[in-house]
């Protein structure tokens, strides 16, 4: 259940957060608001992953 619901969630962020990557955003220029984003983002993965 958990991890079906993390796999939603991984897949609603793609489609709605932007890609810091492809953007190509240096981390240490990047404001609180992304860093947050990113740490949203990857904490959603490795809970999908587990």
């Amino acid at each position: 259940m958990k991890k079906k619901f993390f796999k939603a969630l991984s897949k609603l962020n793609k489609k709605i957060l932007p890609n810091y990557t492809k953007k190509e955003l240096d981390l240490r220029k990047a404001s609180k608001i992304q860093m947050a984003i990113i740490g949203w983002k990857s904490w959603v993965t490795k809970n999908s992953l587990d």
